[in-house]
């Protein structure tokens, strides 16, 4: 796990040369790379210097038009907490409330959560590409705390298109959850999974 000693290097300055150059552990670390199970995840989640450190490389993504269409939101403690009280309430008043309640285990047991929210910017630039970025945020985030040494866990689940549960969480206009990425500690290492068949996915074009 992320150490003072271990700190970031400092952000690169507006028009700096960032040469590219091989880096054989960052593709050991992708060849192996695992989600942990939220409901692995323990304390402790990242501290106050960790989370900047993982937001600011979450940021790090492809953004056409420099616009961060993106926000987030961190649920922890008391008022994680809270907010899950406020999604069993909602979630008393649907149908299939069992199922909502048992799904929030995922929110209620890792000690943090981030928001990963779409923030779609009026402009020249198409919606869905800014939905894109957003959703490339999550991904980076979920990498960065892994290589950090923490559990994540990138999900959605129901409240994270309910609009009272978007509302409770403070979600506007055309705003919508890209994903909640739970942070920990893992309980138990996580299990290889099945991974598809990469060659059956590829075909050349002409």
């Amino acid at each position: 796990m992320q150490t003072m000693k271990d700190r970031l290097p400092p952000e690169p300055q507006f028009g700096e040369a960032l040469p590219i150059s091989p880096s054989p552990s960052v593709l050991d670390f992708l060849a192996r790379r695992r989600s942990v199970s939220a409901a692995s995840l323990r304390a402790p989640a990242p501290d106050a210097e960790q989370l900047r450190d993982l937001l600011r490389l979450a940021t790090r993504v492809p953004d056409h038009g420099k616009l961060n269409p993106w926000r987030f939101i961190v649920l922890e403690g008391e008022a994680k907490a809270r907010f899950a009280g406020g999604l069993e309430a909602i979630a008393a008043t649907s149908p299939d409330a069992e199922r909502r309640k048992a799904a929030l285990f995922k929110l209620k047991i890792p000690p943090m959560a981030v928001v990963v929210v779409s923030h779609p910017v009026e402009g020249s630039i198409p919606e869905w590409e800014q939905r894109l970025s957003s959703a490339a945020v999550c991904n980076t985030l979920l990498i960065a705390a892994l290589a950090m040494g923490f559990g994540a866990n990138w999900i959605t689940d129901w409240y994270a298109y309910d609009e009272k549960a978007t509302a409770l969480l403070g979600l506007t206009g055309d705003e919508r959850v890209s994903g909640f990425v739970y942070l920990g500690t893992p309980a138990e290492p996580p299990q290889e999974r099945v991974r598809p068949d990469v060659q059956a996915l590829v075909s050349r074009w002409g």
